[in-house]
């Protein structure tokens, strides 16, 4: 039995994230990053616009982000372990701007980032604040 390859949006995905952790740990500009990741990853498997599209945007809106979801945290949000801090950006960021994919996948990508890049059981509260979010700006999907 083979084991099939990551989607090119999975793949995306946990390049996206890898990235933006790059720039939220360092500070350094998405455009350098975006460089360094062309000129070190293999780009021609993953969803390169995609990528392109989290890498550059959720900085420019990372406080309209986190501000969304500081009333559900449970606690201040610079005590979050930074990848599901990160993680959550993202699942938030499709949620707001990619209508055209459904909630559940958008959080069963960063359940499977969780538990990839992630605490042990930080998927557990990945879920929790996503899900909650979701049923908020998606209210008509849950219907």
């Amino acid at each position: 039995m083979t084991k099939k390859s990551p989607s090119p949006r999975r793949l995306a995905r946990r390049f996206a994230l890898q990235a933006l952790y790059q720039w939220k740990i360092s500070e350094t500009p998405t455009a350098q990053i975006e460089l360094e990741f062309i000129a070190s990853k293999s780009l021609h498997k993953i969803d390169v616009p995609y990528f392109l599209d989290l890498l550059h945007q959720i900085p420019k809106c990372v406080n309209s982000l986190d501000d969304l979801m500081k009333p559900i945290l449970d606690r201040p949000i610079d005590e979050l372990n930074p990848i599901e801090l990160t993680i959550l950006r993202m699942g938030i960021y499709e949620i707001l701007h990619r209508p055209n994919v459904p909630y559940r996948v958008i959080i069963d990508e960063a359940l499977r980032l969780s538990k990839t890049f992630g605490t042990v059981q930080g998927f557990k509260y990945v879920n929790a604040i996503l899900d909650r979010i979701a049923k908020k700006i998606r209210a008509t999907e849950y219907l």
